[in-house]
């Protein structure tokens, strides 16, 4: 798989990282930088740590399902970004309230739900030509960093931005899980592109 579509990926399983970083970042009273680094790193390693999981899942159970890998592929991703565009269309009003502290115990539930997407992917990527290594370091990398200035935008900038960061990063993974898919059917084939 070329870097670029890592790429893609990782923008899109660390859109919901994104957005609740900016939540994180409205709802400090003061701008901590340290607080926003903690926050960037137990994101990024929750979005590493579970597309590996899937990655190993996926790698034993790859010989019964190689006929329709591509399908398991599209499905996943098709799943998880139409699940990130179905929350960002109905998401609510912001209820937060402003608070300094940060929580351990939240701050890990949140990473870990908002990595489940990143665990699915991990499945997909065991049946693709993917370095997992490579996939790894790119979401991490990215998380890391789009975490830590969504904390950083959204204490100087509110909530604006969570929708259409949402919406992106689901239509990003429907698209590449539908490159997969036409990939493997030979569809740009027979389109002559």
């Amino acid at each position: 798989m070329p870097l670029w579509s890592l790429f893609l990926i990782a923008l899109g399983v660390s859109a919901d990282a994104f957005a609740v970083a900016l939540g994180k970042g409205l709802h400090m009273r003061r701008v901590n930088y340290r607080h926003a680094a903690i926050i960037a790193v137990t994101f990024a390693g929750f979005q590493v740590v579970m597309p590996l999981i899937g990655w190993f899942v996926g790698t034993q159970f790859h010989q019964f399902i190689t006929e329709i890998d591509h399908w398991v592929a599209f499905a996943l991703l098709a799943l998880i970004g139409g699940k990130m565009l179905w929350d960002a269309i109905r998401d609510g009003d912001d209820d937060g309230v402003d608070d300094d502290r940060l929580r351990v115990r939240q701050l890990l539930l949140l990473a870990l739900a908002t990595s489940i997407d990143a665990l699915a992917v991990g499945i997909s990527f065991a049946f693709l030509d993917v370095s997992i290594v490579e996939a790894l370091v790119v979401i991490g990398v990215t998380t890391l960093v789009l975490t830590f200035a969504g904390v950083l935008v959204g204490h100087r900038a509110g909530l604006r931005f969570r929708g259409p960061a949402e919406i992106v990063g689901g239509a990003i993974l429907i698209l590449i899980g539908t490159k997969i898919l036409f990939d493997h059917l030979g569809v740009w084939a027979a389109l002559g592109l």
